[in-house]
């Protein structure tokens, strides 16, 4: 099969070829496509070299699958030009996630929602992939009404310059990718402000929960925050239910999710930490408890691979779906 990736020479595109490879998704023709700048270059792949090509050239060559990661605006651009041809692309920017008729898919919760026509489809968020995995069991259960989250995201979330800047400063130098110090700081400010005061990774979390879980109704407030670590994203989750839950029938729900593994034995020091989660698919879940403040609340802390799971794994698996129903072959 041939096989497009947008973006891969970017940090989450050559983890998307790194996955592809593990996962042995069958490439039988790597077109890997950057900007003008990375054209000749060579990037690794099934223990050989392939060249960096345009996205023309790409496209000429008529690829059966297209995995982007190079930014909204290359994706709007770009993103339906492959689909004209007939090749399926799985888009990992905010720029298609709302759009009504493009399917946001976790393959774990909501990959059900794809058909044959769905020529572009929305990687979400991987703020929001993280907290839905665990999540989705107990809102089919319970019924969730309100989540109240505050992610602490680490500095690969911003790229390959916000590890630069956070490596940068703790050598005495600077960077520039974000708006202060990041070592020994912590930022509360991902992406861009609006005019309520929020900023877009916030509404992100809001909005396409509400998409994947497939209940508008829902309430979300959340707060985003940079903190220095290299590499994991974590999360604080507060949830109300509509329904009373079983603390323990609701920790052997998540236990039994695909993709969840539960690190829950505080009295051993034992709860999720992005320095375990590092370069693994799974979404760690501990610290689960009973918020007695409120009728049928609950608290949990949740971590994950931002880059894997949160990024390159959650598209190969929508690839791999794909390949399972027969809408691409091999």
């Amino acid at each position: 099969m041939k096989v497009a990736v947008v973006g891969a020479t970017g940090l989450v595109g050559s983890k998307m070829l790194e996955v592809l490879e593990e996962r042995n998704f069958p490439v039988t023709e790597l077109l890997p496509v950057a900007s003008s700048r990375s054209w000749g270059k060579k990037v690794k792949f099934q223990g050989r070299e392939w060249t960096v090509i345009s996205a023309d050239e790409a496209i000429a060559q008529k690829p059966a699958l297209a995995i982007f990661s190079a930014g909204g605006t290359v994706s709007g651009e770009l993103a339906p030009r492959f689909a004209a041809i007939g090749c399926y692309v799985v888009d990992n920017s905010s720029c298609w996630r709302m759009e009504p008729k493009v399917p946001l898919v976790v393959p774990e919760i909501n990959a059900d929602v794809l058909t044959p026509s769905d020529y572009i489809i929305a990687n979400p968020n991987c703020s929001t992939i993280q907290m839905v995995l665990p999540l989705a069991p107990l809102h089919k259960a319970y019924g969730i009404k309100r989540i109240v989250v505050s992610t602490y995201q680490s500095v690969t979330g911003a790229g390959q310059k916000g590890i630069e800047q956070l490596e940068a400063e703790r050598a005495g130098g600077s960077g520039t990718k974000f708006p202060h110090p990041i070592d020994m700081n912590i930022l509360p400010h991902i992406d861009s402000f609006l005019p309520d005061g929020y900023t877009k990774e916030e509404m992100k979390m809001v909005n396409e929960t509400r998409k994947i879980l497939r209940d508008p109704s829902i309430a979300v407030s959340a707060t985003t925050v940079r903190v220095p670590v290299r590499g994991g994203h974590s999360e604080s989750v507060n949830l109300e239910f509509h329904r009373p839950f079983d603390l323990d029938e609701a920790r052997k729900l998540m236990a039994d999710m695909p993709g969840v593994v539960i690190q829950d034995d505080p009295a051993n020091n034992v709860y999720p930490m992005p320095i375990n989660a590092w370069d693994k698919d799974e979404v760690f879940v501990g610290r689960i408890r009973r918020d007695p403040s409120v009728e049928n609340g609950m608290n949990l802390w949740c971590v994950s691979d931002n880059i894997r799971k949160g990024a390159a794994t959650n598209a190969v698996q929508i690839a791999q779906y794909l390949l399972a129903k027969g809408f691409i072959t091999a």
